[in-house]
């Protein structure tokens, strides 16, 4: 199955920030192989900003060489890493002065989509949005892309909100969540409304609950300032377990249009009950073998942040009201997996005895790192004698059932920056959405705050610490294992 490519129109795409690791680990790759895939008009042209005095020539240099580290299989064609790299300049600019913003107006292409990412700290988005105003760069068909974290607590986005609302209208704000961009995330979607067979059963009265996990080997190194602040609740529950919960919650769209989806989202997150203080689970990974410990590794002895949370959540509307929410992510865990475990009830009789044992239905998608779908289903063991029962897997693994070609899905970053070209926001989150998301987290960490509650160590390479195998099994539940 070879996937259809749809040529974008010429654009021109400024990267505030481009020597920053986002813009050469990610953002130029993935513009790089829908360059090689024909998706983008050798007439756009993509021009990165940044303080760093360097020519254009120096910065095509340290573009290639972040290529052939990032999308090394692209970049073996030394003729189109020849071509992109013709489409790429580079202007020295000061987000807090004007210097610069003169050169980068001249280079500008008039009557073409005018694309601004701000691969910027927050504080740098009041300034740059400003600044493009000022200088009369913006147009009708102006895009501005915004990295996470998009504020630290309700009141800092409120704030960040009303700063690009007096610069850019709604439609033409993009808040980037990667994980909307990726391939099995959108496919929660197309599992949900595009099969008849899912869901009917899609509620309370058939799923006893769901867990959603983000699990991460890696710790913080190059992070430990920024997650000193943030720790794994601002970090990722907020944001990506959030949007995942929305996804699966969310009652289906009039139309697959972007506030169509958003508005379904919304009406999730408004409807998730406070935490109770007993159902969250804090940890903070421990020094072992993959290296030091999170206090070490952010030179304070009493940190208080957390590197892991697991948490059980309830949504109080028709479909899911009594069906509980379980989510958890860290770092240093036994391995690197993001997968969504739908869990169906147990069959209201079984006919077939004690001795068979019980069995349930369980539906797994892997978000990552092997991106499929698993249904589990119970079948008769095989044999002669009594009817035994197991359960076995349907699985379906993409780069199995979609052909080689499909063994290398496109980035999550390919997908949204060509949105942002198009104009299509339905992969990216609203302003009122991202409000709502900090309104249901704010109460929780200042609980916690007020509680003085200390996160619980747990091993580097184990699943986290003991207490969250407590808080399903008060329940009478267990997670999933982490499989990579």
């Amino acid at each position: 199955m070879v996937s259809r490519v749809i040529p974008v129109d010429p654009f021109d795409l400024i990267i505030f920030g481009g020597t920053g690791d986002l813009a050469q680990r990610k953002i130029l790759p993935a513009l790089f192989r829908r360059f090689c895939a024909g998706q983008w008009h050798e007439d756009a042209q993509i021009i990165a900003a940044a303080r760093a005095n360097h020519t254009a020539e120096e910065f095509r240099e340290m573009v290639a060489e972040s290529l052939r580290q990032h999308a090394p299989r692209r970049a073996q064609d030394s003729r189109a890493l020849t071509r992109f790299l013709l489409r790429v300049d580079y202007v020295p600019l000061d987000a807090m002065t004007a210097e610069g913003w003169d050169v980068l107006s001249e280079k500008l292409s008039p009557n073409r989509v005018r694309a601004f990412y701000f691969s910027v700290g927050p504080s740098l988005f009041g300034p740059l949005a400003e600044r493009v105003r000022a200088h009369d760069l913006a147009t009708d068909d102006t895009r501005v892309v915004v990295e996470k974290p998009f504020g630290h607590d309700l009141d800092s986005a409120r704030a960040l909100n009303a700063t690009l609302a007096a610069h850019f209208d709604e439609s033409q704000i993009y808040r980037i969540d990667h994980y909307l961009g990726k391939e099995t995330v959108q496919n929660l979607m197309a599992v949900r409304f595009g099969n008849m067979l899912f869901e009917p059963l899609w509620n309370s009265q058939y799923v006893d609950h769901i867990q959603i996990t983000v699990a991460e080997t890696v710790g913080i190194s190059g992070r430990e300032e920024y997650y000193e602040r943030a720790g794994a609740m601002r970090d990722m529950v907020q944001n990506h377990l959030m949007q995942l919960l929305c996804l699966i919650a969310m009652e289906p769209p009039a139309k697959f249009d972007p506030d169509a989806v958003r508005d379904e989202k919304l009406k999730v997150i408004r409807a998730l009950d406070p935490v109770e203080p007993h159902h969250i689970v804090r940890g903070q990974f421990a020094a072992g073998p993959e290296g030091a410990g999170y206090r070490d590794c952010v030179g304070n002895p009493r940190s208080t942040t957390e590197s892991y949370v697991a948490l059980k959540a309830h949504i109080s509307n028709w479909r899911w009201a009594g069906t509980p929410f379980y989510l958890r992510t860290g770092k240093r865990l036994v391995a690197r997996s993001s997968v969504i475990n739908v869990m169906f009830k147990d069959a209201p009789h079984s006919i077939f005895g004690e001795e068979a044992g019980r069995h349930a239905n369980a539906l797994s998608i892997r978000l990552q790192p092997n991106e499929g779908i698993t249904l589990k289903v119970t079948i008769k063991e095989p044999g002669p004698g009594g009817m035994r029962l197991v359960d076995v897997p349907l699985d379906m693994s993409f780069a199995e059932a979609l052909g080689p070609e499909n063994q290398d899905p496109p980035d999550a970053y390919e997908r949204l920056v060509m949105d942002v070209i198009r104009g299509n926001q339905t992969l990216f989150m609203r302003g009122d959405e991202v409000e709502a998301a900090w309104a249901w987290t704010d109460p929780i960490i200042a609980g916690w705050l007020a509680r003085g509650d200390v996160p619980k160590p747990y091993d580097s390479g184990s699943t986290g610490p003991g207490d969250a195998e407590l808080l399903m099994k008060r329940d009478g539940r267990r997670w999933q294992g982490i499989k990579p």
